[in-house]
């Protein structure tokens, strides 16, 4: 099955109002690949005006509470988010399990939690280094899809994105056969669990991306996208992903 490409910017915990024209830059240069889906996960207090200042941009919140409300203080339930012109979500980044202690329920509670309110998911699973040099990296991801991934969604408003903890941000970047090889395991675990509907999900992969390796990473084996970090905050840096994404088609 001939899935889109996939490219979608993490800002993280960067980026004021100033930032906005970066926004528009990004989403202006992605127009010319319309082959290649493309999206941006602003801060929260960036999600409308983000959404308002390019209408039409698949604009996405980084995180949301798996409750529809409550006394939760500091939290963004889902349809806050698509209250706030969101139409996806990211779920389940390491930078929430490592950091804030998230299980693969949590992850899983929030996953169903967004896919409630009409937002699309991208949830992160990824193995960190000690895993990685001690040969369990697949079996631990694995572990995460089965713990995290909802049993009930469409296909197409779930993508997973497989970002090795120890090359998120660090330079470090796995090898294109193991990545492919990562990702064939992903996809035989879903297609196994799914049937057929796993043929739809896109995989994509995040970990120090930049303009100068996406074309090996993205055409790596059941490579359908990327998730990017730090090149995604300035056009400069993240359209050249975008347009490797684009030439593979």
């Amino acid at each position: 099955m001939a899935r889109r490409k996939y490219v979608v910017g993490n800002w993280k915990m960067n980026g004021t109002t100033t930032a906005l024209a970066e926004a528009r830059a990004i989403f202006a240069a992605a127009g010319e690949h319309p082959g290649v889906d493309v999206a941006l996960c602003p801060p929260f207090t960036l999600i409308g005006a983000m959404a308002g200042a390019v209408p039409g941009a698949a604009v996405g919140g980084q995180d949301c509470h798996s409750a529809a409300s409550g006394a939760f203080t500091g939290s963004v339930a889902a349809d806050m988010l698509v209250d706030a012109g969101a139409s996806l979500v990211i779920v389940g980044h390491s930078e929430r399990r490592e950091g804030c202690g998230e299980s693969d329920a949590d992850v899983r509670a929030k996953a169903e939690a967004a896919l409630a309110a009409g937002l699309s998911v991208i949830l992160c699973v990824g193995e960190p280094r000690t895993v990685r040099e001690a040969g369990g990296a697949i079996d631990y991801v694995l572990a995460q899809i089965a713990g995290s991934v909802p049993d009930d969604f469409a296909a197409d408003r779930l993508a997973i994105a497989y970002e090795p903890i120890w090359a998120i941000g660090t330079g470090l970047v796995p090898t294109v056969a193991d990545v492919a090889a990562m990702h064939g395991a992903i996809r035989g675990a879903l297609a196994a669990r799914f049937g057929d509907a796993a043929q739809a999900m896109r995989l994509l992969y995040g970990g120090s991306v930049n303009g100068d390796n996406a074309a090996e990473l993205l055409g790596a084996g059941d490579v359908d996208g990327a998730l990017v970090g730090g090149a995604s905050l300035t056009a400069a840096k993240f359209v050249p992903i975008v347009a490797a994404a684009a030439a593979l088609g």
